[in-house]
């Protein structure tokens, strides 16, 4: 019972989280589109490549860190004697 109301809940978050973000979508640079337009197909090409040069690094360094963190949760910090009063 838990789990499909844990379950139902993040659906509705994913769900709100996505209707909140259809007037970004709405929200173009007029200038940006006119300009793109305007090219020919190898200036559109190295937009589209621009664009994966800025997304995925980022993409990639937060699903590694992400990864990281996901192993390492669970693991102990094994210190000295003198650190363990801390409680740590």
């Amino acid at each position: 019972m838990r789990n499909s109301i844990s379950l139902a809940a993040r659906l509705f978050a994913l769900l709100v989280l996505l209707l909140i973000a259809l007037p970004a979508f709405s929200q173009s640079c007029a200038l940006c589109y006119t300009q793109a337009a305007s090219t020919g197909a190898r200036m559109i090409q190295a937009l589209r490549s621009g664009i994966l040069v800025l997304v995925l690094p980022p993409t990639f360094a937060s699903v590694g860190m992400l990864f990281i963190v996901h192993r390492k949760r669970n693991q102990v910090r094994h210190g000295n004697e003198e650190d363990s009063h801390l409680g740590w």
